[in-house]
């Protein structure tokens, strides 16, 4: 009931009229009912709260666990907040815990409902694709379900890196056609098999949404240049597709 009270009443509202946000190609790639990854680019805090606002269906995104165990009012606060727009606690801090966020996200399709995930990981530092990590190819194997490309564009001027308020800014999205991966049925344990499938996700995004693509991951690069707004590193491949 909040998240759709959020939706409608509370912030949805707000959010069409100042950011615009509108589907500009394949909306008719969302299935209608069942289980679905949606995978994204990630370009600000706010792409998890513009996608869901344009479908009719409801997305569950995992969130950090530091944005429901905040102390006190505030604390309380930002856990009704993200709590009401469709987003789950994962822990991520040692490898039992990032495999049960892994396990969430198997749930959470298996029971028909839509996963919105950043393959990147982290909020891109500086506007291009980063190099998928392969959790998203791993839930796309247990569970069976198939993987959309999406593609958020403006929601890094609407909300920029170190900013505390959002900017009127219009939001662009494109969602791709769906990603099959029954080939591979049965071969999650195979970590070849898992980077294969998280390239080929990514070069999706990268043609969906014109971004340059960095074969290095995302929060390695903010960790070794200390400097959010241009980190280092070539495009020295691109990622494989079906072919590669």
């Amino acid at each position: 009931m909040l998240y759709w009270l959020m939706k409608h009443i509370f912030l949805g509202p707000l959010l069409k009229l100042f950011f615009r946000p509108r589907i500009i190609e394949g909306a008719e790639n969302i299935p209608k009912e069942g289980g679905a990854i949606l995978a994204s680019n990630h370009l600000a805090v706010s792409d998890s709260f513009f996608l869901p606002l344009k479908l009719s269906r409801r997305v569950t995104f995992p969130a950090k666990i530091e944005y429901f165990t905040g102390k006190g009012v505030k604390g309380a606060l930002q856990r009704w907040f993200f709590s009401g727009v469709g987003q789950v606690p994962i822990d991520r801090s040692s490898a039992s815990a990032a495999q049960g966020a892994l396990d969430t996200g198997v749930r959470i399709v298996r029971e028909g409902k839509l996963l919105g995930i950043y393959p990147e990981g982290t909020r891109s530092p500086d506007g291009r694709l980063y190099k998928g990590k392969v959790g998203v190819a791993w839930i796309a194997l247990e569970s069976g379900v198939p993987v959309i490309p999406v593609a958020m564009f403006g929601t890094d001027k609407a909300n920029p890196i170190g900013s505390k308020m959002w900017r009127p800014h219009p939001i662009r999205i494109k969602i791709g056609k769906p990603l099959d991966f029954s080939r591979y049925e049965g071969l999650s344990g195979d970590r070849f098999v898992l980077r294969s499938i998280t390239d080929e996700i990514m070069y999706a995004l990268m043609e969906l949404s014109g971004q340059e693509y960095v074969d290095v991951y995302a929060a390695k690069a903010k960790e070794e240049q200390g400097d959010p707004k241009r980190p280092g590193g070539d495009v020295d491949r691109l990622p494989g597709t079906k072919a590669g």
